[in-house]
């Protein structure tokens, strides 16, 4: 139980109580406990985490009409979008995934500063409304046949709903555990990364269920699945709650400031910051280790295949394969897609938390040292079919890619202070939004032209990898660059001020801030942690059975 902040009463006093979605509303009591503030943020991220998990429909809607139209095969993109007679090709819908990842930063960027006036509550039950309903939208349009609802549904509102369901709990977890902000933001994010091993087969099963005459089932799995995460991100967003101005964990004292120069104690507002050159470079930071993580998830499933081949069953390498090797070998590279997803989700808290005693600096320059080293290792140990280490290095790969999602926004944090981190961080993931395009579109361009080069399949690799190592190169020489924010930029006690009573906030530290979050964990904090916990651990376990025949 939370009480409710004396603003509030006044204000009911005067007939103007704030709405239930309010700021105003979530700040916390005396007997409210940080650690609840977790389990809301991944009861919102484990949800929103299924866009990683989106590749199970594509097959399934490319195969909804079963008596398609014979003039079809040459149907254009545009074409498909409104048509009813035709079926719609992998790579139409594919774009769909493409396009809810662009949204995401735009959307993040376009409401970051909103997002920190209206609190994490408000943002996160809007996210719910767009994700949710977003999806739902999508079910229409596969029920209608109508591939532009679809677009509109999973790509637009969904994309929305991706943008403000991603920021809405940086802020507050950060301002929530001062003393370990790479551990708070780990946590939270690392429910984007294993969100898809929860939704995706809870989403194969629906479509199972679904399925009638042979038709695929994807209308009412999209419109189940939006409906479960509705519920789940709205439950989320009504566990947050926000510390009052001037709140510590008790006992814990802020290092001194020549401890860390990185790590600033005053803070930079968002129309300044995103006009220095330390967000530029955190940006392209950012923007480099995902392109090159993209890179190697967008093609780990062929890469193991067309590199090793038969000799993952103890075969030559040129050896003729039966269909039941072929079966076996595929079975292999879909366990180094579970591999991915496990190490993808768990990297982000090891790595995040790691950091907060590393160093957000030091953090991304093993991201990107090791990454070097390992990115160019990988045709080696093709080469020489040491297929064991090669799974191990794209492991290790994919948890620093998940690992730069979670550490960044402690990054921030140190760089421009903590009072609109939320809203820097949705700047920043504009970022992400460009990797997401341009990555898997680099990819595959280089690919192609290897192969129309004709470079052996087993080859076709080595440049792309070698070209993601040099993108990482300049990723090192970008954070190596990053400097402590210059004096002028940051906010007077004016400013400061003035934002914190935007945010509804007081300037100064109240006895109610001495006071909050002091309560005990209770029955509460448990049933809010099984509650996201068990699922997470359902889907770890789906993983590692996934990931089983690649050890065969």
């Amino acid at each position: 139980m939370v009480s409710v902040p004396e603003t509030d009463v006044l204000k009911a006093a005067n007939g103007s109580a704030p709405g239930l979605l309010a700021r105003e509303r979530t700040i916390a009591g005396p007997r409210f406990n940080r650690w609840l503030v977790p389990p809301a943020a991944l009861a919102i991220h484990l949800s929103i985490g299924m866009a990683y998990g989106f590749s199970v429909f594509w097959l399934p809607m490319s195969k909804l009409l079963a008596n398609a139209d014979a003039a079809c095969a040459n149907l254009g993109f545009w074409a498909q979008l409104f048509t009813t007679s035709c079926n719609w090709s992998v790579a139409s819908v594919n774009h769909v995934f493409e396009t809810f990842i662009a949204v995401l930063g735009i959307s993040a960027a376009i409401w970051g500063g909103w997002l920190e006036h209206a609190g994490p509550r408000k943002a996160g039950f809007y996210a719910a409304l767009c994700w949710g309903g977003g999806l739902i939208v999508g079910g229409i349009g596969v029920k209608l046949h109508q591939l532009w609802l679809v677009y509109l549904g999973c790509g637009i509102l969904g994309g929305i709903g991706l943008g403000l369901g991603y920021i809405a709990p940086v802020s507050s977890l950060i301002k929530w555990f001062p003393d370990r902000r790479g551990l708070a933001t780990g946590f939270a994010i690392m429910g984007f990364g294993g969100g898809a091993m929860i939704g995706a087969p809870i989403a194969v099963a629906l479509i199972q269920k679904f399925t009638a005459d042979g038709v695929p089932g994807v209308a009412g799995a999209l419109a189940c699945l939006g409906v479960i995460y509705l519920i789940a991100m709205a439950a989320g967003a009504f566990g947050f709650r926000v510390p009052p101005a001037g709140w510590k964990p008790l006992g814990w004292t802020a290092p001194a400031q020549s401890s860390n120069k990185l790590i600033t104690h005053r803070h930079v507002h968002l129309d300044k910051a995103w006009k220095t050159p330390q967000f530029w470079l955190i940006w392209l930071v950012l923007c480099l280790n995902v392109t090159a993580g993209i890179g190697v998830i967008s093609m780990a499933s062929p890469m193991l295949q067309d590199v090793f081949g038969g000799r993952l069953l103890g075969l030559d390498a040129n050896a003729a394969l039966d269909a039941g090797q072929k079966a076996a070998i595929a079975a292999a590279a879909a366990g180094l897609v579970g591999l991915v997803s496990l190490f993808n989700s768990l990297g982000r808290i090891i790595w995040a938390s790691a950091s907060d005693y590393l160093g957000r600096k030091l953090t991304y320059f093993l991201f990107f040292a090791l990454g070097i080293v390992l990115y160019c290792a990988l045709p080696t140990l093709g080469h020489v079919g040491l297929a064991g280490l090669f799974v191990v290095a794209v492991c290790i790969i994919l948890s620093m890619y998940g690992g730069g999602f979670s550490t960044v926004p402690a990054y921030l944090a140190d760089i421009f202070g903590t009072q609109m981190v939320g809203a820097i961080h949705g700047r920043l993931l504009t970022a992400w939004s460009v990797a997401g395009v341009v990555g898997p579109f680099l990819i595959a361009a280089v690919r192609e032209a290897q192969l129309n080069a004709g470079v052996a399949k087993n080859l076709v690799y080595d440049r792309t990898l070698y070209i993601l190592a040099a993108l990482l190169l300049v990723g090192m020489v970008c954070n190596f660059l990053v400097k402590p924010v210059k004096e002028d930029h940051h906010m007077t006690d004016e400013d400061l001020a003035r934002e914190r009573a935007l945010q509804h906030e007081s300037s100064t530290t109240s006895a109610t801030a001495e006071a909050a979050a002091r309560g005990a964990f209770g029955a509460v904090g448990a049933v809010a942690w099984l509650l996201v916990g068990i699922p997470f651990l359902i889907g770890l376990w789906i993983a590692v059975q996934k990931a089983t025949p690649l050890f065969h």
